[in-house]
């Protein structure tokens, strides 16, 4: 036989070996059948619904369960995303579908579980977007969802009226319940996939990893996931500060039912959706009263959370601290924001021209998010409820040369926010130059990802069966950071002084 030969059987013989689950497969509501991906072994399930269309009178509800079908339903599409602005893709309020990707080759396998809530501000993104194409943490092992939750003033709406109708007192945060509701389904239906429901791992970023701290803090979330992976925002995203309140928020929905010359909720109700989303942006999940009770910040110093190891990290070059026009405006934003505490700011993040003003905005918002997620981590760990682990990504992606808003890469460097995205994915699209390097720390990350999925621990067998290098824990008294990049570059971290300027001030929201 020659060497062709012999490596197309070979290649058939693993393909066929390595088919994916039997197709279709039975799920609560009906048959579905999958597509294949790139990769023989691993099929994803497109377009699931996993909630009840919320249109007409559902608008605004909790979701309802999805309606039984007959026959197969064919799953080789992905579902309309939620209305949002911008993009080109289809829009619905009937958004509420999920994706499913899995290498098991039999529903008995029990493979660990990765639902991935995806970020955008609460008002942009969908479970669809190519870099949370999760074929490549299949194939290694995962099975991995991701899915639509409702945005915008469609996902996040008070108003006083909504409020009395409810039966849940403050019905404001129907994106966060979405994300219970695709929970819920993991629950009942991931077992027919190949995956273990005992096994799960949610994970998000940016506003994604912001739902993620919040499911942390209500109680109904408890038994719904078993680990928590949050990358660039906690629970009040990237700045410390508490969730905005039921009363705030209906304030808001009052002037978004004015804008758009509605006198009822009922007359709201009837608005197209379009005329909804146009009209004001969500403000985000907000305390309740009900599933969100209190303040998250507050849950954790507490230690009241549900305690599940937590895996979180922010990257080297994001930056959240805005643009000052002068010096003078970023010293009055400073003491307007700070009080008492803007003095000690300043020493640390220094204007003394409008140009170190600049520079020390993007520090202080960089710092500032770093914070964050290891305060989230400390306050997981803390008193000995549970393991953490922190990284700091400092991997310098090719950059893109059109890339243009706030993910562009700056003059500080390319690690901005959501570059880590497609490493942790473990797959670097063909948009960039990826190098070795890259490659090299795309096959760790990823690898890190799924072995805190089966375990609560990132550590273990990383590419090829290797031995991945040991990530310590990340605790009150050893405040260990795992660098990701090639080589690891942790300098740029922030000082212990900033750290420590940051949790005064976080103690000092906290204490109130």
């Amino acid at each position: 036989m020659n060497r062709a030969a012999l490596i197309a059987t070979t290649l058939f013989a693993v393909g066929t070996a390595g088919a994916a689950i039997d197709d279709p497969v039975r799920i609560d509501t009906g048959m579905i059948s999958g597509t294949t991906t790139g990769t023989p072994e691993v099929r994803v399930f497109k377009g699931v619904p996993y909630a009840a269309p919320p249109v007409g009178d559902l608008r605004w509800r909790a979701p309802k369960p999805a309606a039984h079908w007959d026959g197969t339903r064919g799953a080789e599409e992905f579902g309309p995303v939620c209305m949002q602005g911008g993009g080109n893709q289809k829009m619905s309020e009937d958004c509420l579908y999920l994706n499913v990707w899995t290498g098991a080759k039999a529903a008995s396998e029990k493979r660990p579980v990765m639902v991935w809530i995806y970020g955008g501000g609460y008002n942009s993104g969908s479970g669809s977007q190519p870099m949370y194409d999760g074929e490549a943490l299949a194939k290694k092992g995962a099975v991995v969802v991701t899915f639509n939750y409702r945005l915008g003033a469609l996902g996040f709406f008070s108003h006083p009226e909504l409020t009395k109708e409810s039966d849940r007192r403050g019905a404001a945060n129907f994106g966060v319940m979405d994300s219970l509701a695709a929970l819920h389904w993991v629950q009942q239906n991931i077992a027919r996939f190949g995956g273990d429901p005992k096994r799960v791992t949610i994970f998000g970023e940016s506003a994604g990893a912001g739902m993620v701290a919040n499911l942390m803090t209500i109680p109904s979330a408890k038994g719904l996931f078993v680990h928590a992976l949050g990358e660039s925002s906690a629970w009040s995203t990237a700045k410390i500060a508490p969730l905005s309140t039921l009363a705030d928020a209906e304030l808001e929905g009052v002037k978004l039912a004015d804008g758009v010359g509605a006198k009822s909720l009922a007359e709201l109700r009837a608005k197209p959706a379009e005329a909804i989303q146009k009209a004001g942006r969500g403000m985000g999940p907000v305390v309740d009263g009900y599933l969100i009770p209190e303040d998250p910040g507050k849950v954790f110093e507490a230690g009241k959370q549900i305690a599940v190891p937590v895996l979180t990290g922010s990257n080297r070059d994001e930056s959240f601290g805005g643009n000052p026009k002068s010096a003078a405006e970023f010293v009055e934003q400073a003491r307007t924001r700070f009080g008492d505490l803007a003095d000690a700011y300043l020493k640390l993040y220094p204007a003394s021209s409008d140009e170190q003003a600049r520079e020390s905005a993007f520090y202080s918002g960089r710092d500032e998010m770093a914070f964050v997620m290891r305060n989230w981590a400390r306050l997981a760990a803390k008193p000995g409820k549970a393991k953490a682990f922190v990284y700091y990504f400092t991997e310098q992606p090719p950059r893109l040369a059109n890339a243009r808003g706030p993910f562009a890469p700056g003059p500080h460097g390319s690690a901005t926010h959501v570059s880590e995205i497609l490493y942790a994915f473990g797959h670097l699209d063909g948009s960039r130059p990826w190098t070795d390097s890259d490659r090299q720390v795309a096959d760790a990350m990823s690898s890190y990802w799924v072995n805190f999925a089966r375990s609560g621990n990132p550590n273990g067998k990383g590419p090829n069966g290797t031995e991945l290098d040991k990530w310590p824990v990340y605790d009150g008294k050893n405040q260990n950071v795992m660098v990701f990049g090639n080589p690891p570059e942790g300098a740029q971290s922030p000082s212990e002084a900033q750290l420590a300027f940051f949790q005064s001030y976080f103690d000092k929201l906290t204490a109130r």
